[in-house]
C-alpha cells in the first residue's frame, strides 16, 4: 500500500512496479531469501501484498550476520505479519569458503539457496527468489552464478529495478528499510586470500557495532592481517578523525584485537576489496 509519496513516483516507475507484481502474481508462491536489507524487504513486501500466505521469507544465518541485521528482519516480518522462518547454516564447513579466494560468495550463496530451496520445498512453495537488482549487474557477484545454477529467480531485475528505484517504492510503501545503508556479510570485509575464522568475523562485528553506536551508521572495517581498516563516508571523515572519537575508536579496537588500526583517506565505497582483483 502506498502513503502519500506515491504522487512523486514517474510513470516509469510505476510501470516497473506493475511488471514486479505480475511477475510475482505468475509464479503463485515464493519464498524470499530474506537478509531484512533493502531490497530483499522491498520484494518480501510487495510479494506478501501479491500473494498473502502463499509468499514467506526464509532467513539464513551464520557466524557473518550480526545479531542486529536478524533482529530487524524479525521486526520487519512481525509487523507484517509474514511467515519467517530463521534456519542455521554453517559456510565455514565448505574449505573453499574459509579460504576466502575470489569466488568466496559462490560458495556461500550455493550453500544457503541450497538451504532455502529445501524449506520451500517442505513448505509446498514452488519457487525460491533472491533480492538482487540491476545495479548488481555491474559489479563483481560471483554468487549470481550460484543463483542461476540453483534456478533462483530475481524478481527486481526481471523488472529491471534499480537500488534508486527500490529506495523511492520502499519510501512511498512506508517502509522503514528505505533509507537503510547498504549491507554486505562480514565475510566481505576481508582482503581475498586471508582465511575466515569464527573469531575474525566476530572481532569485526565489535568493531562495526562501536563505530554504529557512536553515529557512523554508513561503515566497514576491513581486515587486512592486524590491521583495522576504517571505511566511513567522506562526509564523516573529519568527525572520525577528531581528538575525541579518534582515540576512543584506537583504544576499542586495540581492546578488540587489531594492532594497527587505520582511516581510508578515499571514503566508504561498496565491495571495495574488488580492487584487488586484476580488471
Amino acid at each position: 500500500m502506498m502513503n502519500e509519496t506515491e504522487n512523486s513516483l514517474t510513470e516509469e516507475i510505476r510501470e516497473k512496479l506493475d511488471n514486479l507484481k505480475n511477475y510475482i502474481r505468475d509464479l503463485g508462491s515464493l519464498a524470499v531469501g530474506f537478509s531484512g536489507g533493502v531490497d530483499s524487504s522491498f520484494l518480501l513486501a510487495v510479494a506478501k501484498e501479491v500473494l498473502g500466505d502463499r509468499a514467506i521469507a526464509v532467513t539464513a544465518v551464520d557466524a557473518s550476520i550480526p545479531e542486529r541485521e536478524l533482529k530487524e528482519a524479525r521486526e520487519f516480518c512481525e509487523e507484517r505479519r509474514i511467515q519467517q522462518i530463521v534456519c542455521v547454516v554453517d559456510p565455514m564447513k565448505d574449505e573453499e569458503f574459509r579460504k576466502n579466494g575470489p569466488d568466496r560468495c559462490y560458495f556461500c550463496k550455493r550453500n544457503i539457496f541450497g538451504e532455502i530451496k529445501k524449506i520451500a520445498a517442505e513448505k509446498q512453495i514452488e519457487y525460491v527468489a533472491e533480492g538482487s537488482n540491476m545495479d548488481d549487474l555491474g559489479d563483481y557477484r560471483p554468487g549470481l552464478r550460484a543463483v542461476a545454477e540453483l534456478s533462483v529467480t530475481s524478481p527486481l531485475r526481471e523488472a529491471k529495478l534499480y537500488k534508486k528505484d527500490i529506495r523511492m517504492l520502499s519510501k512511498a510503501m512506508g517502509l522503514p528499510t528505505w533509507s537503510k545503508p547498504a549491507y554486505a556479510c562480514l565475510a566481505s570485509r576481508f582482503v581475498y586470500g586471508e582465511e575466515i575464522t569464527e573469531e575474525k568475523l566476530h572481532k569485526i562485528d565489535l568493531a562495526e557495532q562501536f563505530l554504529i553506536e557512536h553515529g557512523f551508521i554508513e561503515e566497514r572495517v576491513r581486515m587486512h592481517g592486524n590491521i583495522a581498516r576504517i571505511e566511513v563516508p567522506a562526509r564523516d571523515i573529519p568527525r572520525l578523525a577528531a581528538d575525541d572519537i579518534r582515540e576512543k575508536v584506537y583504544d576499542r579496537f586495540k581492546e578488540i584485537g587489531f594492532l594497527f588500526v587505520t582511516l581510508d583517506m578515499h571514503g566508504y565505497r561498496v565491495g571495495s576489496m574488488n580492487d584487488t582483483l586484476t580488471k
